[in-house]
């Protein structure tokens, strides 16, 4: 065994030294083992930069290696090039090699020693023809060397210049040092993404006002005579559809009324709030007949089956309650989310039940088990506003980062929409010619093709006088019978109309300039 050096040899017993000085040894001895290599780069394996260099060569120059070199016009007898030409993947060089290493006076010309693997296997790429005499065309290397894609069947003289307009593109490509050669030689596809259909653009045409307070929901009677809306000043008030007069207010409510949901079976109309109370208003007598007590907190949103007799909200305490309509008895809870149930989607087949929450999540729920048969994680924002396809088999969500759409059964994700409304959006609502409308916490009401997830048109609603600027908000929206008008709720205390501009054409209002995505995200 070799002698310790002398810097490693204790002075004095370890026993007798301090914590200081055991230390102090111990990054001395550290020092003196890696001092000789200190600074020093790690060696390369050769073996794997030369198999990392072959891997980028394939993937780069694998759509044009088969394609071989054009042969010069004959002009004098050359040899075959010795057994050392060949590559290193096995494959001998061009015929143009040889002519490109010989000189003009027979001799044989050395090539520079590359001076990294990639290089040399750059070096080894079949290669063009030695330039006549006159000088060496643009984009040529100092060798004469050039990557050449195919030969024209016009022969040298016919496609001389479209041969030589072709290969300084392509060195100019593999020249990049943006990385975009693959990119550039690969072929282009034309977009496939479905081009938006033509929407009329659509108009404010009538604002209503008589509310008190915030207008937070809004519902629409299925005969399509007249509409309901719910505010902040505890009431509710029926309007006329066509002319936007006052027909009925309805009390009972201590607390904002947040839900609003009409029966198209009953003559029955629904009601929730932030005192957790679930009404059911008799139209015929205009009187609640009855009251579902059982939410521990403020309810948030109320949806109607279809076909059952059951009737479906969720609020604060994070649960959806099912409640029997009839005997006023609460058949189920569907529990599962961590927050607020701020939406709710109810439809006859399966799942029956969609809800979203302040969660990020979106549960689609089994009522026959009494729980969730898909959770959908998707999106990074509550999702305050949900809404059905009335004709096909999907549904939309909307969330401050995004709009998605999905399909049902399942819940397979179809597509986010193509641009980015950048608010909180509390309200959506879909009509039957694939117009979605979407409002924002800042005012904003923005209009969408279905189809293709373009934005189509961007408005802004206006407050009326006397309100403050932050009240420009949308609570709540939605689409008549016919959808061919749109009634928000909003901040300013106001219902506003809108509908579509009727003398306009594609010409006219030829709407957003749409752009096909360039990358589609996968959620």
């Amino acid at each position: 065994m070799a002698a310790e050096p002398a810097s490693f040899a204790p002075e004095l017993p370890a026993e007798t030294k301090t914590i200081k000085a055991l230390t102090l040894q111990s990054l001395k001895r550290t020092y003196d083992l890696f001092v000789g290599n200190y600074g020093q780069p790690t060696p390369l394996d050769e073996s794997s930069q030369l198999l990392k260099a072959a891997v980028k060569f394939r993937d780069e120059y694998s759509h044009v290696s088969h394609l071989v070199a054009p042969v010069a016009a004959p002009k004098a007898t050359v040899a075959a090039p010795p057994p050392a030409a060949a590559g290193p993947s096995g494959r001998p060089a061009a015929p143009g090699a040889a002519a490109a290493a010989a000189g003009e006076d027979g001799t044989a010309a050395t090539r520079p020693e590359s001076r990294s693997s990639l290089s040399k296997l750059i070096d080894n790429i079949p290669a063009a023809p030695a330039a006549a005499a006159g000088g060496k065309r643009p984009g040529e290397s100092a060798a004469g060397q050039q990557v050449v894609l195919y030969q024209p069947a016009g022969g040298a003289t016919a496609g001389a210049a479209d041969a030589a307009a072709q290969q300084r593109a392509v060195m100019a490509v593999i020249a990049d040092k943006g990385g975009n050669s693959s990119a550039a030689v690969s072929r282009r596809l034309a977009s496939k993404w479905p081009k938006p259909e033509w929407h009329a653009p659509w108009k404010m045409y009538r604002v209503i006002s008589g509310h008190l307070g915030w207008v937070r929901c809004v519902a629409v009677d299925p005969g399509n005579e007249w509409f309901a809306t719910g505010s902040a000043d505890r009431t509710i008030k029926i309007w006329d559809l066509a002319s936007g007069q006052l027909k009925l207010t309805l009390t009972g409510h201590i607390e904002q009324v947040t839900g609003l949901a009409v029966s198209a079976r009953h003559p029955y109309m629904f009601s929730c709030g932030l005192d957790k109370m679930v009404k059911c208003w008799d139209l015929e007598q205009n009187k609640v007949i009855r009251n579902y007590h059982g939410h521990l907190s403020g309810v948030y949103c109320i949806a109607l089956h279809p076909s059952l007799d059951i009737l479906m909200t969720g609020g604060r305490d994070s649960v959806v309650r099912v409640w029997d309509m009839r005997s006023k008895v609460q058949a189920m809870v569907l529990s599962g989310h961590d927050q607020t149930v701020c939406s709710l989607l109810s439809q006859a087949p399966d799942p029956q039940v969609i809800s979203g929450s302040h969660d990020s999540t979106i549960r689609l729920w089994d009522i026959r088990k009494g729980k969730a048969s898909c959770v959908l994680t998707h999106h990074k924002k509550s999702i305050r506003a949900m809404a059905m396809h009335p004709h096909e088999f999907a549904f939309a969500s909307a969330s401050a980062e995004n709009i998605k759409k999905w399909a049902l059964p399942s819940g397979d994700f179809l597509h986010n929409m193509l641009s980015q409304q950048r608010a909180i959006i509390n309200s959506m609502a879909i009509n039957q010619d694939g117009v979605i409308a979407t409002g924002g916490d800042n005012g904003s009401l923005w209009w969408w093709d279905w189809r293709s997830g373009h934005c189509f048109q961007q408005d802004e609603t206006v407050v009326q006088p006397g309100s403050l600027e932050s009240e420009a908000t949308l609570y709540d929206m939605v689409f008549d019978a016919s959808g061919s008008r749109l009634i928000t709720a909003e901040g300013d205390k106001t219902v506003k109309m809108w509908k579509e501009v009727e003398d306009a054409t594609p010409e006219t209002h030829p709407g957003l300039p749409f752009r096909p995505p360039k990358d589609i995200k996968r959620f």
